[in-house]
């Protein structure tokens, strides 16, 4: 299953504070980009980061999977939603 343009860029949006995020369809599903290099991809509508030394000091108990068959393990996002403190429904 192909993931959502809608879903992409909702993740773009949220990641947005990170420098400049843009995403390029790649064989069905999307790269994501930060500062012109590739962070992460999105899969069936789920967001998956490149696992890094920093990445897993800053978040040790984060889900890691593959994006896809044969792919290296990355780190699996659950959630892109706003952190509590940044929500603009209060």
């Amino acid at each position: 299953m192909a993931s959502n343009l809608d879903f992409v860029e909702y993740v773009c949006e949220q990641i947005g504070g990170a420098g400049q995020i843009t995403y390029k369809k790649m064989f069905g599903e999307y790269g994501i980009y930060c500062n012109e290099k590739i962070i992460g991809v999105i899969c069936d509508n789920q967001f998956f980061v490149k696992k890094t030394k920093a990445g897993a000091e800053i978040c040790p108990d984060c889900q890691e999977g593959a994006p896809y068959t044969g792919a290296k393990a990355h780190f699996v996002i659950e959630s892109v939603d706003e952190p509590p403190n940044r929500r603009r429904d209060f």
